[in-house]
């Protein structure tokens, strides 16, 4: 038998965006990790990318371009650097200088093959159209919520 108050209080699991975006985020870490290796997590891979992006970037300005908070971004800064795959050096007011080593560079190159097969498997399931729009809306919807992040994202040119 159906309970009235209750019923009325019940909201379908798979209904709800967030455990949608956190069931995609399980999806997306998984198939990263299959298609390339445990190595290097997709958000040291976002370090390592922006880096190759802007060598020399201070510690503090890569938190706020890959929306992390400083503290993480410093952990995952020292893990690279005891790998070998960036250098660290401090600045003026106890800011920091990272730049990717050579042996850096090759791991992104050697992931790169990997990257590409794994974001084309991700949406493979998408004809082309919803694949565009699937994109399209991802990007908005970080976009337009992004100050309701913990580590909103800040690109240097808004500054």
């Amino acid at each position: 038998m159906s309970n009235p108050t209750r019923d009325a209080l019940t909201i379908e699991l798979y209904e709800q965006p967030g455990h949608l975006i956190r069931r995609a985020q399980q999806i997306a870490v998984s198939m990263f990790f299959d298609a390339l290796g445990r190595d290097v997590t997709p958000v040291q891979y976002a370090v390592l990318r922006m880096l190759q992006e802007r060598p020399g970037i201070d510690q503090v300005t890569l938190a706020q371009e890959v929306a992390l908070d400083t503290s993480t971004t410093a952990d995952i800064a020292a893990r690279l650097e005891t790998k070998g795959w960036i250098s660290r050096e401090v600045l003026p007011r106890r800011q920091r200088r990272l730049v990717l080593t050579a042996a850096g560079e090759a791991v992104l190159a050697r992931l790169v093959p990997g990257l590409l097969e794994m974001n084309r498997s991700l949406l493979s399931r998408l004809d082309a159209p919803e694949r565009d729009e699937f994109m399209r809306l991802l990007r908005k919807f970080v976009q337009v919520n992004n100050e309701q992040s913990r580590a909103p994202m800040r690109i240097a040119s808004e500054e």
